[in-house]
């Protein structure tokens, strides 16, 4: 039971931090973003399991993040209230080809990194694009005036 609870524990603190460090597609996480996950994982590993090497320790851990994951999609799914807090929202990032500074700011995307997705889509400048959201799964939507 130990280990269930120090698994609950260590989903919920992964998600706030996850929430916190904020969306970034894994196309364009920087390597810091990258470092973060990875030695996030090592560092919760340990504390979760601690000296339990077992494979019983090992599947109940498993099956306690997974179980919370699903549990938490479903709420998601069935409290539209929630989503937001759970999922979080769109934002956007340019509306008629002006930048909203503030939200880039908040979500720490550089306007190089703006104009690198809106060239991605063909789009040679942002006097183009009507709005660029930034989606709750870190993909930015750039939607131009000819559509």
């Amino acid at each position: 039971m130990d280990l269930v609870a120090r698994a609950a524990i260590g989903f919920f603190a992964i998600l706030l931090v996850t929430r916190v460090v904020g969306r970034r597609d894994l196309s364009t996480m920087e390597p810091f973003d990258l470092i973060l996950l990875i030695v996030t994982g090592d560092l919760m590993q340990q504390g979760i399991t601690q000296s339990d090497y077992s494979m019983t320790g090992a599947m109940t851990v498993i099956a306690t993040v997974a179980l919370l994951t699903v549990a938490l999609s479903y709420i998601s799914f069935k409290a539209p209230r929630l989503r937001p807090l759970l999922d979080g929202e769109p934002l956007m990032l340019v509306h008629d080809g002006e930048i909203i500074q503030r939200n880039l700011r908040r979500e720490r995307i550089t306007i190089d990194e703006l104009l690198a997705g809106a060239r991605q889509q063909q789009l040679a400048s942002l006097a183009q694009v009507r709005y660029a959201i930034l989606e709750t799964n870190g993909a930015i939507s750039y939607i131009s005036y000819e559509n």
